[in-house]
């Protein structure tokens, strides 16, 4: 069996987890038929762009509770099915437990007292809520660098529960009994009201019972209007492409037309079949839609579509589960099985890649975008190079080492990534001055790419200094190979990097009308083509390998600081604000990139005593 299991493993595993990644794909079915799936692929228009339901809950839950899913009694409620309930069912909504809170403060003042669990309901916070508001309010009133950690998680929350009341307001009133009655109960009152409403404007006779009941459905529908995050009702034939509406403003609409939003109807028709259990009903009303915005607006419903497939295979995810099997397998060829394992490493890293690449084509597609456009983005692009350029490494050089440190850099920049996205849609519209496809393309991939060499060369020079000190396994031979690969890493990086710095000027030259201004960002791209130049100036010159290792270290911190840091700074035209756990985070990554350079530059007598059988110093170690 362990021969059979040798002899097939490098291909059985890839195949194994390929089938794995293909059943995500397949929609849950529900036990009472209920088409989720289906209400999840209806696109509606927010934060600019037009997306499905699915991609509005996800990423708002994800904000909320930094889950996407939610457990409850025994089962897994999803974002979609969870946005469902927000609207036609706010009581059932409010004991789901969506709010993360980690501050023991906070629970203080909400009144919870202390306790292991981190996550709550509305229902539980609601008795608090009066003194969460009046913390709010005082920390609101403090400027932003003076607030304490107890304030920004205070605003922190009151943002989380503005959010929630926007989402429970966005398709139906949130203390509404009956959607379709009341919908039928206003279209009633239109006539009259209108009615009154001119007869008050020219001074002849008032109905002001019918104004009245006018008046108090503006009001209810005004904050419905002003809270909704998304428009869910799509343009009617001849209206502009963009003439989206919320379902506050179809109602409102009806004040100056006398005719409500025809698709208010068919929402609440949804929401009350929802609310009744009647699956069939649901389904029937969701079909009736759908073909309506088939025949409609067929890019929006398509482009839905093809985004819920994208968030139900969540090909990141995957990318990083796979990456850290290959990682493991990849050290255990240091073990065992050297051949088989490492061979099985190298594919299932492929096929993560693979997978990486899919999801990034993807959202190139979706946007009609470059790969970068963002923070998130730029995490994901980092992985995806850095993993490509692992994989040629390991088909050159075949030892184990381009897989491991690719594996290695591919799940933590997805992890990065990961929780980058909690900030909100990872697909958000560009700002103004970055609205630019070629610049996109050009300045930012290109100088992206280099911080992924950057990164890709530190971590291999990382496994040089802890093999060399912590282990017996770094001969001569295994040492050369490694000095080889960081040489031509940095040289790439030098590269890409001194040319999307001198693309950057240029686009800074249009949008800014100066190519070079000392801004926090230019000054740290100036200092990677620094520093990689200094490396490869002192490599043939001045210092031994070991020194360029500890060298090619310290260029992970010069970039991690020119990619994030400068972006907390809260000063220059890169900032795009101050976050404490990325602070924490970054400073921690610092601290351990100094302690192996540390490592590194322990006397050379120390790095001797690790080598097996050395009678004397080894080749590679001493000082040139």
């Amino acid at each position: 069996m362990s021969a059979l299991l040798k002899k097939h493993l490098a291909w059985l595993a890839p195949v194994l987890i390929a089938l794995w990644v293909a059943g995500s794909l397949r929609a849950p079915k529900r036990a009472d038929g209920a088409d989720i799936a289906g209400f999840a692929a209806l696109p509606v228009l927010h934060e600019g762009r037009v997306k499905p339901l699915d991609t509005v809950a996800r990423s708002s839950l994800l904000a909320l509770r930094g889950k996407q899913t939610i457990p409850v009694r025994g089962r897994t409620v999803g974002a979609a099915e969870w946005l469902l309930d927000m609207n036609a069912r706010p009581g059932v909504a409010d004991t789901y437990e969506v709010f993360g809170i980690d501050s023991p403060d906070v629970l203080g003042a909400a009144g919870l007292g202390p306790t292991d669990r981190r996550r709550f309901s509305m229902k539980e916070l609601q008795p608090g809520l009066p003194e969460l508001g009046s913390q709010a309010e005082q920390a609101d009133a403090v400027p932003a660098r003076e607030r304490s950690r107890f304030q920004v998680a205070i605003l922190g929350l009151n943002s989380r529960f503005m959010t929630y009341r926007g989402l429970q307001n966005s398709l139906a009133p949130g203390d509404t009994a009956d959607y379709p009655g009341e919908i039928a109960a206003y279209a009633k009152v239109l006539g009259p009201g209108i009615k009154a409403l001119h007869a008050h404007r020219t001074g002849a006779g008032i109905d002001r019972k019918a104004l009245s009941a006018l008046g108090g459905y503006f009001r209810r529908y005004q904050y419905m209007a002003e809270s909704a995050p998304f428009r869910a009702l799509p343009p009617r034939d001849g209206d502009p492409a963009d003439a989206w509406e919320n379902a506050g403003e179809g109602l409102i609409e009806g004040m100056q037309t006398g005719e409500i939003h025809p698709h208010v109807a068919v929402f609440a028709g949804l929401l009350d079949a929802w609310k009744r259990g009647d699956a069939k009903a649901f389904n029937a009303g969701l079909g009736e839609y759908r073909r309506w915005l088939a025949d409609h607006a067929p890019k929006a419903a398509r482009a839905a579509v093809a985004e819920v497939l994208f968030n139900r295979a969540q090909p990141f995810y995957a990318g990083m589960v796979i990456y850290v099997l290959a990682l493991l397998l990849g050290f255990a060829a240091w073990l065992v099985w050297p051949e088989t394992l490492r061979l099985t490493a190298f594919r299932l890293m492929a096929l993560a890649w693979g997978i990486h690449t899919a999801g990034l084509a993807f959202r190139i597609i979706l946007q009609g975008r470059p790969p970068v456009t963002n923070l998130y983005s730029s995490a994901v692009f980092v992985g995806w190079a850095s993993v490509g350029l692992g994989l040629e490494l390991e088909r050159r050089f075949r030892n184990g080492l381009g897989t491991v440190v690719g594996a290695l850099i591919g799940f933590v920049t997805l992890i990065i990534a990961h929780h980058l996205a909690a900030q909100g849609d990872s697909m958000e519209m560009m700002r103004a001055v970055l609205d630019s496809n070629f610049w996109l393309a050009t300045h930012v991939v290109t100088i992206t790419i280099g911080y992924a060499a950057t990164y890709l060369a530190g971590v291999l020079a990382i496994a040089y200094i802890l093999r060399g000190t912590l282990t017996r396994s770094l001969d001569e031979a295994q040492a050369a190979a490694l000095s080889g690969m960081v040489y031509g890493i940095v040289a790439f990086a030098l590269f890409f990097s001194f040319i999307g710095t001198v693309l950057g000027g240029i686009w800074a030259d249009q949008s800014w009308g100066r190519f070079w201004g000392w801004d926090p960002k230019e000054n740290g791209a100036l200092l990677i083509v620094l520093w990689m130049a200094v490396i490869l100036h002192a490599r043939n010159r001045y210092v031994s390998d070991r020194v360029i290792m500890v060298m090619a270290v310290f260029g992970n911190v010069i970039t991690s600081l020119s990619w994030f840091g400068v972006n907390m700074l809260g000063i220059g035209l890169h900032s795009y604000g101050f976050m404490d756990r990325a602070f924490l985070w970054l400073s921690v990554f610092v601290a351990s990139q100094l302690a192996v350079m540390g490592l590194g530059l322990m006397p050379l007598h120390r790095w001797r005593s690790r080598l097996p059988g050395e009678p004397g110093p080894s080749p590679f170690l001493p000082e040139r």
